[in-house]
């Protein structure tokens, strides 16, 4: 039998708990569920640089070369903001494949009427982030990138997907030979359409074409040391495209 007594207590008890339990903190959300919240939302991004871009056609600013890419990309302007001086602009998204990219070459490169654009793409295409992906759909989407800076008389940098002997965030995968496979096939349609290419693998390989030892933190992402050894092999080949 329930007593008035033991009912005030029981009120009295969940009014101290309630508290509590509206200050609890959620489970911090994985990279795997924000990845997915962000795909849902806006599959190519295209939100994440839209101030930024209207910053810089509101202020009518010279623009030399967009870098277009993923968290390789991303993390080069992050940690190497000095090699991004004026007329420099990042346009990489951590975890992006090239269907995303090649829909944001419109809004993110072409809009701003770069004379030149460098391409990094092709890792999370492999890893299977958005999806299965063949090497021909990898292709198709690069041509219709190279296809739209053409066709705005933007000149091509394309570049290699850099070394890595594993993926952290895929493990078993293999990633040795469709990297090597792909960057073959970049570097004969650079020569095709007149673009040029830009092979990072002897700064950052090492003989099994893995990353050098103290050039990525995790095998995949450059450290400074790692983004240091890419503008040295990128400097002279900007200067030979820009002119």
């Amino acid at each position: 039998m329930i007593t008035n007594e033991m009912t005030r207590r029981l009120m009295l008890g969940g009014a101290i708990a309630l508290p509590a339990l509206a200050f609890a903190q959620p489970a911090e959300e994985t990279w795997d569920q924000r990845w997915a919240r962000e795909l849902k939302a806006d599959f190519s991004m295209q939100g994440r640089y839209r101030a930024d871009n209207e910053r810089i056609l509101a202020a009518r600013e010279k623009v030399d070369v967009v870098f277009m890419g993923d968290s390789i990309t991303q993390g080069w302007r992050d940690q190497r903001p000095s090699f991004f001086r004026p007329g420099r602009v990042g346009r990489g998204i951590s975890g992006q494949t090239t269907p995303q990219m090649l829909v944001r070459m419109i809004p993110d490169v072409a809009d701003l009427k770069p004379r030149a654009v460098h391409i990094m793409a092709g890792t999370n295409d492999i890893a299977g982030n958005t999806g299965p992906m063949t090497q021909e759909m990898t292709r198709d989407n690069i041509r219709g990138m190279v296809a739209i800076a053409k066709y705005h008389k933007i000149k091509v940098i394309l570049a290699s997907i850099p070394p890595a002997a594993n993926f952290p965030w895929r493990p078993g995968m293999n990633t040795l030979r469709p990297i090597r496979e792909l960057n073959q096939w970049i570097k004969r349609y650079a020569a095709q359409t007149g673009s040029t290419y830009v092979d990072y693998h002897p700064a950052l390989a090492d003989a099994a074409g893995a990353m050098k030892p103290g050039l990525a933190n995790d095998g995949v992402h450059p450290t400074v040391a790692g983004y240091e050894a890419m503008e040295r092999v990128l400097t002279p080949v900007l200067k030979r495209v820009l002119g």
